[in-house]
């Protein structure tokens, strides 16, 4: 069988889209599919302890992704975790009273921020705080509660 230069054209493209396509999947399991900013309003919320909360972590608001994690930092006054969330400018409607807690997509999922509407009827707007908060369950730290609790149980 005899290769030609067609032949061997389309399967350069081949690979080479394949190679395309490995790069844009690999970005989108990364969060980092997204190479634009959105419009949005940026909220702040502190943490006891936020885990493993990341940069580009998604918000989400009754189970619909509706921003992310813009930056984490730590305040040395408060000894308290930062965390800066863009919030895309459709939903602007966030009470000022809002919760915020720290969650695990699934048993060993990624950490994100489920913010909960309060019933206020003053909105948080650009650069507000977040005032409720719920630190990220350590699954380490409950696993080591529990057997402490269980042998001091036994005695």
């Amino acid at each position: 069988m005899q290769h030609t230069r067609t032949q061997d054209t389309l399967v350069g493209l081949f690979v080479a889209s394949g190679i395309v396509g490995l790069f844009f999947l690999a970005m989108q399991v990364s969060n980092l599919g997204s190479f634009t900013e959105h419009d949005g309003y940026t909220i702040t919320a502190r943490f006891e302890n936020s885990g493993g909360l990341k940069v580009k972590s998604p918000v989400s608001s009754a189970g619909v992704k509706i921003g992310r994690v813009s930056a984490i930092s730590f305040d040395t006054t408060t000894y308290q975790s930062v965390v800066q969330l863009n919030i895309d400018a459709q939903y602007n409607t966030l009470p000022e009273d809002t919760t915020a807690s720290v969650f695990t997509a699934g048993l060993l999922g990624e950490q994100y921020v489920n913010l909960e509407a309060g019933g206020s009827d003053e909105l948080l707007k650009d650069g507000g705080n977040i005032e409720i908060t719920q630190s990220a369950i350590i699954l380490e730290k409950a696993i080591g509660q529990f057997l402490f609790k269980s042998a001091s149980e036994k005695k």
